[in-house]
């Protein structure tokens, strides 16, 4: 029997508020990426951990969800945050597609 492919719909959003909400959570994913780039020592060192930035600041947990709930209660209007999980040892990693 042939699988199923799950069936994807993609649509255009050309409401300007919800264009203009969408460009706001994305400049501040972009500030919370930039922080974590000039503090990547900091943040790598949390070996085995959850790590969420939010307001350009870092919530370090032993799970995503406490990391994300405590990162929320201190920024709740931060909607671009990041979230990582930092990996016990340091390997080389190979990225390809």
């Amino acid at each position: 029997m042939k699988p199923i492919a799950p069936k994807i719909t993609i649509t255009e959003e050309t409401d300007p508020v919800e264009n203009a909400k969408s460009r706001e959570r994305f400049a501040k994913f972009d500030r919370n990426y930039a922080w974590l780039e000039a503090h990547a020592a900091e943040v790598f060192s949390h070996r085995g951990k959850h790590i969420c930035i939010a307001g350009q600041e870092l919530f370090v947990a032993d799970t995503v969800e406490e990391a994300l709930t405590w990162a929320k209660s201190v920024h709740p209007e931060d909607d671009g945050r990041l979230i990582r999980y930092i990996p016990k040892t340091k390997t080389a990693r190979i990225y390809a597609s």
